[in-house]
Protein backbone atom coordinates (compact mmCIF):
# COMPACT_ATOMS: atom_id res chain seq x y z
CA UNK A 1 0.00 0.00 0.00
CA UNK A 2 1.03 3.31 -0.89
CA UNK A 3 -0.09 6.06 1.30
CA UNK A 4 -0.23 9.31 -0.60
CA UNK A 5 0.00 7.55 -3.98
CA UNK A 6 -1.90 9.96 -5.63
CA UNK A 7 0.28 13.28 -4.67
CA UNK A 8 3.54 14.12 -6.65
CA UNK A 9 6.31 11.43 -5.39
CA UNK A 10 3.15 9.10 -4.41
CA UNK A 11 2.61 8.81 -8.00
CA UNK A 12 6.11 8.22 -9.32
CA UNK A 13 6.62 5.51 -6.09
CA UNK A 14 3.35 3.78 -7.88
CA UNK A 15 4.39 3.93 -10.88
CA UNK A 16 8.11 2.11 -10.09
CA UNK A 17 5.99 -0.45 -8.30
CA UNK A 18 3.79 -1.59 -10.95
CA UNK A 19 6.78 -0.93 -13.56
CA UNK A 20 8.40 -3.38 -11.58
CA UNK A 21 5.50 -6.38 -12.03
CA UNK A 22 4.41 -5.70 -8.65
CA UNK A 23 0.86 -4.94 -7.41
CA UNK A 24 -0.02 -1.84 -4.96
CA UNK A 25 -3.07 -0.33 -3.82
CA UNK A 26 -3.10 3.54 -3.22
CA UNK A 27 -4.73 5.18 0.14
CA UNK A 28 -4.92 9.30 -0.58
CA UNK A 29 -7.69 11.71 0.62
CA UNK A 30 -6.43 13.75 -2.11
CA UNK A 31 -5.88 17.09 -0.11
CA UNK A 32 -2.86 17.86 -2.33
CA UNK A 33 -3.14 14.70 -4.69
CA UNK A 34 -5.09 13.99 -7.93
CA UNK A 35 -6.90 10.99 -8.58
CA UNK A 36 -6.08 11.06 -12.19
CA UNK A 37 -2.29 10.43 -10.93
CA UNK A 38 -3.56 6.67 -10.48
CA UNK A 39 -3.18 4.71 -13.08
CA UNK A 40 -5.94 2.67 -14.31
CA UNK A 41 -6.92 -0.08 -13.18
CA UNK A 42 -4.54 0.14 -9.53
CA UNK A 43 -7.14 0.00 -6.74
CA UNK A 44 -7.56 3.94 -5.18
CA UNK A 45 -8.82 4.32 -1.99
CA UNK A 46 -9.86 7.64 -1.29
CA UNK A 47 -9.53 8.44 2.93
CA UNK A 48 -7.37 9.68 5.63
CA UNK A 49 -4.72 8.41 7.94
CA UNK A 50 -7.34 9.45 10.68
CA UNK A 51 -9.38 6.93 9.78
CA UNK A 52 -8.10 3.82 11.58
CA UNK A 53 -10.46 1.41 10.58
CA UNK A 54 -10.35 2.31 6.95
CA UNK A 55 -6.72 1.90 7.07
CA UNK A 56 -6.88 -1.69 8.71
CA UNK A 57 -9.76 -2.59 6.39
CA UNK A 58 -7.97 -1.89 3.74
CA UNK A 59 -4.61 -3.78 4.67
CA UNK A 60 -6.94 -6.73 5.62
CA UNK A 61 -8.84 -6.48 2.29
CA UNK A 62 -5.82 -5.90 -0.33
CA UNK A 63 -3.47 -8.61 1.70
CA UNK A 64 -1.38 -5.64 2.14
CA UNK A 65 2.24 -7.30 2.85
CA UNK A 66 4.40 -3.86 3.29
CA UNK A 67 3.73 -0.39 3.42
CA UNK A 68 5.09 2.80 1.98
CA UNK A 69 4.42 5.64 3.72
CA UNK A 70 4.43 9.04 2.02
CA UNK A 71 1.03 10.52 3.38
CA UNK A 72 1.40 13.80 5.36
CA UNK A 73 1.63 18.02 5.67
CA UNK A 74 4.23 18.35 3.70
CA UNK A 75 4.78 22.58 3.74
CA UNK A 76 7.75 23.19 6.49
CA UNK A 77 7.07 26.86 6.86
CA UNK A 78 3.07 26.60 6.62
CA UNK A 79 3.78 24.02 9.70
CA UNK A 80 4.78 26.82 11.97
CA UNK A 81 1.36 28.74 11.80
CA UNK A 82 -0.46 25.20 11.81
CA UNK A 83 1.89 23.46 13.98
CA UNK A 84 -1.53 21.10 15.41
CA UNK A 85 -2.81 19.89 12.39
CA UNK A 86 0.38 19.48 11.17
CA UNK A 87 0.82 16.74 14.39
CA UNK A 88 -2.12 15.49 13.47
CA UNK A 89 -1.66 14.65 10.64
CA UNK A 90 2.15 13.26 10.62
CA UNK A 91 1.81 12.04 13.85
CA UNK A 92 -1.42 11.03 14.73
CA UNK A 93 -1.95 9.72 11.21
CA UNK A 94 1.42 7.43 11.48
CA UNK A 95 -0.02 6.45 14.67
CA UNK A 96 -3.05 4.85 13.35
CA UNK A 97 -1.37 3.55 10.22
CA UNK A 98 1.11 1.49 12.84
CA UNK A 99 -1.69 0.43 14.67
CA UNK A 100 -3.32 -1.04 11.91
CA UNK A 101 -0.43 -2.68 10.46
CA UNK A 102 -0.76 -4.27 13.67
CA UNK A 103 -4.15 -5.30 13.41
CA UNK A 104 -3.82 -6.90 9.85
CA UNK A 105 -0.30 -8.46 10.59
CA UNK A 106 1.05 -6.17 8.02
CA UNK A 107 5.01 -5.45 9.31
CA UNK A 108 6.90 -3.93 6.95
CA UNK A 109 6.96 -0.30 5.84
CA UNK A 110 9.03 2.35 4.00
CA UNK A 111 8.85 5.69 5.43
CA UNK A 112 9.27 8.86 3.94
CA UNK A 113 10.93 11.08 6.48
CA UNK A 114 13.01 14.31 5.33
CA UNK A 115 16.00 16.42 5.27
CA UNK A 116 14.15 18.88 7.83
CA UNK A 117 14.80 16.98 10.52
CA UNK A 118 18.55 18.24 10.76
CA UNK A 119 17.30 21.74 10.24
CA UNK A 120 20.62 23.84 9.26
CA UNK A 121 23.13 21.41 10.06
CA UNK A 122 26.83 22.62 11.06
CA UNK A 123 28.31 20.80 8.55
CA UNK A 124 28.03 21.08 4.50
CA UNK A 125 27.83 17.56 3.81
CA UNK A 126 24.95 15.89 5.55
CA UNK A 127 25.69 12.44 6.51
CA UNK A 128 23.53 9.65 8.73
CA UNK A 129 25.30 10.27 11.40
CA UNK A 130 24.89 14.63 11.75
CA UNK A 131 22.48 15.71 14.33
CA UNK A 132 18.72 15.97 13.95
CA UNK A 133 17.74 19.48 15.03
CA UNK A 134 14.80 20.51 13.33
CA UNK A 135 13.05 23.69 12.83
CA UNK A 136 9.89 23.38 12.03
CA UNK A 137 6.59 21.34 12.96
CA UNK A 138 7.01 19.62 9.96
CA UNK A 139 10.63 18.91 10.34
CA UNK A 140 9.60 17.71 14.11
CA UNK A 141 6.48 15.24 12.65
CA UNK A 142 8.93 13.71 10.49
CA UNK A 143 11.79 13.00 13.01
CA UNK A 144 8.62 11.59 15.37
CA UNK A 145 7.74 9.41 12.55
CA UNK A 146 11.07 7.85 12.52
CA UNK A 147 11.11 7.58 16.38
CA UNK A 148 7.60 5.25 16.51
CA UNK A 149 9.18 3.39 13.95
CA UNK A 150 11.78 2.47 15.96
CA UNK A 151 10.08 2.39 19.03
CA UNK A 152 7.17 -0.51 17.25
CA UNK A 153 10.39 -2.24 15.99
CA UNK A 154 11.46 -2.68 19.37
CA UNK A 155 7.92 -4.16 20.77
CA UNK A 156 6.83 -6.31 17.99
CA UNK A 157 9.67 -6.66 15.39
CA UNK A 158 8.57 -4.21 13.03
CA UNK A 159 10.74 -4.38 9.86
CA UNK A 160 11.39 -0.51 8.41
CA UNK A 161 13.58 2.03 7.21
CA UNK A 162 12.88 5.68 6.67
CA UNK A 163 14.14 7.71 4.03
CA UNK A 164 15.42 11.70 4.33
CA UNK A 165 15.72 13.90 1.11
CA UNK A 166 15.59 17.38 0.31
CA UNK A 167 14.26 19.05 -2.90
CA UNK A 168 12.52 16.36 -5.17
CA UNK A 169 11.98 17.57 -9.05
CA UNK A 170 11.61 16.69 -12.10
CA UNK A 171 9.38 14.54 -13.84
CA UNK A 172 9.16 10.45 -14.65
CA UNK A 173 6.31 10.66 -16.99
CA UNK A 174 4.17 13.62 -18.81
CA UNK A 175 1.30 13.06 -16.76
CA UNK A 176 2.91 13.62 -13.43
CA UNK A 177 3.49 16.91 -12.06
CA UNK A 178 4.55 18.69 -9.10
CA UNK A 179 1.78 20.91 -8.09
CA UNK A 180 3.16 22.48 -4.84
CA UNK A 181 2.84 25.91 -4.16
CA UNK A 182 6.24 26.21 -2.22
CA UNK A 183 8.64 24.26 -4.27
CA UNK A 184 11.03 26.05 -6.56
CA UNK A 185 10.78 24.35 -10.03
CA UNK A 186 7.28 25.23 -10.32
CA UNK A 187 7.67 28.22 -9.03
CA UNK A 188 9.86 29.24 -11.63
CA UNK A 189 8.26 27.78 -14.57
CA UNK A 190 4.96 29.23 -13.26
CA UNK A 191 6.70 32.69 -13.24
CA UNK A 192 8.30 31.83 -16.50
CA UNK A 193 4.55 31.25 -18.02
CA UNK A 194 3.16 34.46 -16.45
CA UNK A 195 5.59 36.46 -17.94
CA UNK A 196 6.55 37.40 -15.30
CA UNK A 197 10.47 37.02 -13.49
CA UNK A 198 11.84 34.52 -10.92
CA UNK A 199 13.80 36.00 -8.15
CA UNK A 200 16.77 34.96 -6.63
CA UNK A 201 17.40 35.95 -2.44
CA UNK A 202 20.91 36.04 -2.04
CA UNK A 203 24.13 36.64 -4.07
CA UNK A 204 26.68 37.14 -1.75
CA UNK A 205 27.06 33.67 0.09
CA UNK A 206 30.80 31.89 -0.05
CA UNK A 207 29.65 29.52 -3.42
CA UNK A 208 30.95 29.30 -6.55
CA UNK A 209 28.71 31.86 -7.91
CA UNK A 210 27.40 33.24 -4.93
CA UNK A 211 23.85 31.78 -4.59
CA UNK A 212 22.98 29.15 -2.26
CA UNK A 213 23.73 25.38 -3.06
CA UNK A 214 21.10 23.01 -2.60
CA UNK A 215 20.79 19.52 -3.02
CA UNK A 216 18.21 17.97 -5.75
CA UNK A 217 17.17 15.05 -6.92
CA UNK A 218 15.10 13.83 -9.69
CA UNK A 219 11.74 11.79 -8.69
CA UNK A 220 12.53 9.17 -10.59
CA UNK A 221 15.61 8.09 -8.93
CA UNK A 222 13.81 8.84 -5.95
CA UNK A 223 10.61 6.27 -6.57
CA UNK A 224 13.17 3.51 -7.45
CA UNK A 225 14.72 3.61 -4.64
CA UNK A 226 11.99 3.41 -2.58
CA UNK A 227 10.72 0.57 -4.16
CA UNK A 228 13.68 -1.12 -3.67
CA UNK A 229 13.64 -0.75 0.11
CA UNK A 230 9.95 -2.28 -0.14
CA UNK A 231 11.67 -5.60 -2.33
CA UNK A 232 14.66 -6.01 0.56
CA UNK A 233 11.67 -5.51 3.29
CA UNK A 234 9.50 -7.71 1.68
CA UNK A 235 11.57 -10.50 0.99
CA UNK A 236 12.89 -10.32 4.89
CA UNK A 237 16.05 -8.12 4.43
CA UNK A 238 16.92 -5.92 7.31
CA UNK A 239 17.95 -2.07 6.47
CA UNK A 240 19.76 0.69 8.32
CA UNK A 241 17.31 2.49 9.90
CA UNK A 242 17.83 5.33 8.10
CA UNK A 243 19.49 6.59 4.98
CA UNK A 244 19.75 9.99 3.03
CA UNK A 245 19.45 9.73 -0.48
CA UNK A 246 21.25 12.98 -1.20
CA UNK A 247 23.38 14.07 -4.60
CA UNK A 248 26.58 14.57 -3.09
CA UNK A 249 27.30 17.67 -4.89
CA UNK A 250 24.12 19.94 -5.72
CA UNK A 251 23.93 22.60 -7.69
CA UNK A 252 23.59 26.56 -7.37
CA UNK A 253 20.18 28.86 -7.19
CA UNK A 254 22.06 30.26 -10.58
CA UNK A 255 22.51 27.00 -11.92
CA UNK A 256 18.61 26.46 -11.90
CA UNK A 257 18.02 29.72 -13.13
CA UNK A 258 20.66 29.19 -16.04
CA UNK A 259 19.08 25.72 -17.38
CA UNK A 260 15.39 26.90 -16.52
CA UNK A 261 16.25 29.80 -19.53
CA UNK A 262 18.04 27.12 -21.67
CA UNK A 263 15.78 24.48 -21.33
CA UNK A 264 12.51 26.86 -21.77
CA UNK A 265 13.74 29.04 -24.77
CA UNK A 266 12.45 31.71 -22.09
CA UNK A 267 15.51 33.85 -21.84
CA UNK A 268 15.40 36.22 -18.43
CA UNK A 269 17.95 37.75 -16.09
CA UNK A 270 16.68 36.43 -12.44
CA UNK A 271 15.43 39.21 -10.11
CA UNK A 272 18.11 39.59 -6.86
CA UNK A 273 17.30 40.45 -3.74
CA UNK A 274 18.61 40.18 0.16
CA UNK A 275 19.27 37.13 1.41
CA UNK A 276 16.57 35.28 3.56
CA UNK A 277 16.95 34.88 7.64
CA UNK A 278 18.19 31.65 8.17
CA UNK A 279 19.54 29.99 4.51
CA UNK A 280 22.79 28.51 4.81
CA UNK A 281 25.18 28.97 2.23
CA UNK A 282 25.53 25.22 0.83
CA UNK A 283 23.12 22.21 1.99
CA UNK A 284 24.14 18.79 0.64
CA UNK A 285 23.79 15.10 1.87
CA UNK A 286 25.68 12.29 1.19
CA UNK A 287 23.99 9.22 -0.26
CA UNK A 288 26.60 6.71 0.02
CA UNK A 289 25.12 4.32 2.40
CA UNK A 290 21.95 4.59 0.38
CA UNK A 291 24.13 3.45 -2.75
CA UNK A 292 25.31 0.55 -0.83
CA UNK A 293 22.23 -0.56 0.35
CA UNK A 294 19.30 0.47 -2.23
CA UNK A 295 20.67 1.12 -5.96
CA UNK A 296 20.92 4.65 -5.08
CA UNK A 297 22.29 6.84 -8.03
CA UNK A 298 21.71 9.90 -9.68
CA UNK A 299 20.64 8.88 -12.85
CA UNK A 300 19.48 12.46 -13.81
CA UNK A 301 21.45 15.24 -14.46
CA UNK A 302 20.58 19.02 -14.08
CA UNK A 303 19.50 19.37 -17.29
CA UNK A 304 17.23 16.11 -17.53
CA UNK A 305 15.20 17.62 -13.89
CA UNK A 306 14.43 20.92 -15.48
CA UNK A 307 13.48 19.69 -19.13
CA UNK A 308 10.93 16.70 -17.47
CA UNK A 309 9.16 19.31 -15.03
CA UNK A 310 8.97 21.87 -17.95
CA UNK A 311 7.57 19.00 -20.37
CA UNK A 312 5.05 17.88 -17.22
CA UNK A 313 4.22 21.74 -16.60
CA UNK A 314 3.67 22.49 -20.25
CA UNK A 315 1.46 19.11 -20.74
CA UNK A 316 -0.69 19.86 -17.29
Amino acid sequence: MVTGGAGYIGSHVVQAFLDRGLQVVVLDDLSSGHAEFVPAGTPFVRGSLLDEALLTTTLREHAVSGVVHLAGFKYAGVSVDRPLHTYEQNVTGTVNLLRAMGSAGTDAIVFSSSAAVYGTPQTDLVTEATATRPESPYGESKLIGEWLLADQARATGLRHTSLRYFNVVGSGRPDLYDSSPHNLFPLVLDALVEGRTPRINGTDYDTPDGTCVRDYIHVADLAHSHVTAAEVLDGGGTLEPVYNLGSGDGVSVRQIMTAMADVTGIPFEPETGPRRAGDPARIVASGELASRDLDWQMRHTLHDMVASAWQARSAA
